[in-house]
């Protein structure tokens, strides 16, 4: 039995996959299951020597330029049978390298990931500037590229997202006198949603050329850009005081070098009765690595932090940690939707792009939603507060804050205390 074969036999005890390999022969490995698709791949002469040598970042490259092609089933299914067999709470899974490619890996990693400030406008434009059709093409209709809240399972993508902005905003408890600081404002929808519904002022600033043209237009479109402004800037460099911070899908491209530079300036930005809110992606393990792929074609510079990773950043500033909440598979929820609603644009994203393209964003969204069905990533909703006085004594007013902003025809949420 070749090398990859033995890899597969180990790896994939439920569900069924057969690989046809470049010389003709077929081999079939596991068992059939009712919850799981059956897949078969058509191995092209490099395919396997690819993945022997690196199997995450080879796997991916195959896939990309036609070198594994997925005759029964789809990127998805074949990547959920992989997955599903390999859970991160078993502890026993067989697609974890190697000790030397893991201390490989590290090194590699350490070395390039000092994200210095010349560096981030980079990388964030390495993604983020990509072209706004695309995004519209599986994102929601308010372009909000970060985990949705399921509030009910089967609600839409633009509802769950719209509940998304309701959570974070009730959390926050804004007034309608207060100043508001969003970090990585994206497209803006979450500062024009929080002077929709509070009347705050809001400053929403990020590093995308593109975001922030689109941001722009959008608050003159609704007559309120002397209320909602938009700048490009590094949150290093901002100067001000903000009664509250939101910060939602940033933190992961900001480098754990730099996480006590980030709280520091939070807190400085902060009023003394100033409330912040993180929104990130997190590992529910210990410290990682990012893997080579996401690294050279999604999020150069990025890293998704443990949790003690983030709490060597903000102790002994004198915070108060005042509400933690791990939302486990909202993105796996929101992940499906962008997977399928890109699945069902391929020509369009063709035109745009290439057919490389379009299999690179399928096998990255693929590979994102296993990671949170399955593997052991998260999101992590975290609440700093100068004051310990800043916030209600129970978490009641963020359950009522919510009701109320949920309310179709409600536009104003009064101050929460």
């Amino acid at each position: 039995m070749a090398l990859i074969d033995r890899f597969f036999a180990r790896a994939v005890k439920r569900g069924q996959l057969t690989v046809i390999h470049a010389d003709g022969t077929q081999q079939s490995f596991g068992e059939p299951d009712p919850a799981l698709k059956p897949v078969t791949i058509r191995f092209g002469a490099g395919a396997t020597r690819r993945i022997l040598r690196d199997p995450s970042l080879g796997a991916a490259e195959a896939f990309m330029d036609g070198d594994i092609d997925i005759v029964e089933g789809e990127i998805l299914d074949l990547l959920i049978l992989f997955a599903s067999n390999n859970r991160w709470e078993d502890d026993n899974s067989v697609l974890m390298p190697g000790t030397l490619k893991t201390v490989m890996d590290k090194l590699a990693f350490r070395i390039g990931r000092i994200n210095m400030q010349r560096r981030s406008k980079k990388n964030v434009a390495h993604h983020y500037d990509l072209s706004g059709k695309l995004y519209d093409l599986f994102l929601d209709t308010d372009r909000q590229y970060s985990c949705a809240y399921f509030s009910d399972a089967g609600i839409s993508l633009e509802q769950a997202q719209l509940d998304k902005k309701a959570h974070i905003v009730a959390k926050l408890a804004i007034g309608p006198d207060m100043k508001v600081l969003d970090i990585g404002c994206g497209w803006g929808g979450m500062a024009l949603y929080i002077h929709e519904k509070t009347g705050a002022e809001v400053l929403g600033v990020t590093l995308s050329e593109e975001q922030l043209k689109v941001a722009r237009q959008r608050a003159l479109d609704a007559g309120v850009a002397d209320k909602v402004k938009f700048e490009l800037i590094d949150y290093r460099n901002l100067t001000g005081q903000f009664d509250r911070i939101v910060s939602v899908g940033m933190f992961e491209h900001v480098g754990t070098p730099h996480y006590r530079t980030f709280f520091r300036k939070v807190r400085e930005l902060l009023t003394p009765e100033g409330v912040m809110l993180l929104h990130t992606i997190g590992r529910a393990g210990a410290p990682g690595v990012t893997d080579a792929f996401t690294l050279k074609y999604i999020f150069p510079g990025g890293y998704i932090p443990a949790l003690s990773e983030i709490a060597k950043g903000y102790e002994g500033l004198r915070y108060f940690m005042t509400d933690v909440e791990v939302l486990r598979l909202h993105y796996a929820k929101t992940l499906k939707h962008w997977y399928e609603r890109t699945v069902a644009s391929r020509d369009a994203i063709v035109g745009l792009y290439d057919e490389r393209f379009y299999r690179m964003w399928c096998f990255y969204l693929a590979g994102c939603f296993v990671s949170f069905e399955y593997g052991g990533l998260v999101n992590y909703q975290l609440q700093f507060s100068r004051s310990r006085d800043a916030l209600p004594l129970t978490r009641d007013y963020m359950f009522d804050g919510e009701r109320e902003l949920r309310e179709p025809h409600k536009v104003t949420l009064r101050q929460a205390g």
